[in-house]
């Protein structure tokens, strides 16, 4: 079963009613992972440089062919253990870039990550 540490919407650490670090299990602590491994830059990860996405390659400073974003998404999201598939769709703005990933989960539930 995943097991994570729970981030508050700042992407922050929590503590729970006992003053201890949060955490949190189940399809909250997949979509959770998701979301890291979606934002995770490549050479950001101190100990495994190799993961992540090339986003300063893709995205920064340039308009992407969504197809390449989407497919390098896709890839980040289908390696979390637990996802069985995932879904992305865009949301077009000219100045931003963002959207939601529909996981489907190997126990056969469904989650949403927004980015």
């Amino acid at each position: 079963m995943a097991h994570t540490l729970l981030l508050d919407a700042q992407w922050d650490l929590t503590v729970d009613a006992g003053g201890n670090i949060a955490s949190v299990t189940g399809p909250y602590a997949i979509a959770q992972t998701v979301a890291n491994a979606v934002r995770l830059f490549t050479n950001d990860a101190y100990f495994n440089a190799d993961r992540g996405i090339p986003h300063c390659d893709i995205e920064l400073g340039h308009k992407p062919p969504y197809s390449i974003l989407r497919t390098r998404i896709l890839q980040a999201a289908r390696a979390v253990e637990g996802v069985a598939d995932a879904t992305v769709t865009f949301d077009r703005d000219e100045r931003k870039l963002g959207g939601e990933i529909l996981l489907t989960l190997t126990d056969g539930t469904t989650a949403n990550v927004e980015f």
